[in-house]
């Protein structure tokens, strides 16, 4: 059964518009979210909203209905970030710049890893698109922890 409008609209709403995973603005992009399923269906995740994200269409396919990952610094098999059940900001904050996503535990490095969350596996879109949001002021949400150097 598909996700209701109303649901939708409540994910939309609970994100902020934003990326669940990346914290991309969907209000200046140029392509409207997707909603995820966390749990992904194909695992037997449900379409309640406990178990539904926003996420950007690369974040949405590039995690596919991977749960979990490979921490590039300990090797070790470790679940992704679940917006559903943790704060984006105990796991990942903005560098200097404000362009680069930097894990700050496990999960958040092997989030950025599978999910290639700083393009470094890709054409580098999603890092001009940032830069340029920074450039407007649209980016990072005042709330994310950016490191000092």
């Amino acid at each position: 059964m598909p996700v209701s409008a109303s649901t939708r609209r409540a994910v939309r709403e609970r994100a902020q518009l934003r990326c669940e995973y990346c914290h991309a603005d969907e209000r200046w992009q140029f392509i409207r979210f997707t909603i995820d399923h966390v749990l992904p269906q194909s695992t037997g995740g449900s379409d309640d909203a406990d178990n539904l994200a926003l996420a950007c269409r690369n974040c949405n396919e590039r995690r596919g209905n991977r749960s979990e990952g490979r921490d590039p610094k300990t090797g070790e098999i470790v679940p992704i970030f679940n917006p559903r059940q943790e704060v984006w900001a105990d796991h990942f904050a903005w560098d200097v710049n404000l362009i680069r996503v930097v894990g700050r535990t496990p999960t958040g490095r092997t989030t950025i890893e599978l999910l290639d969350l700083n393009d470094d596996r890709h054409d580098g879109a999603g890092l001009r698109i940032r830069q340029r949001d920074v450039s407007a002021r649209y980016h990072p949400p005042r709330e994310d922890p950016v490191l000092s150097e």
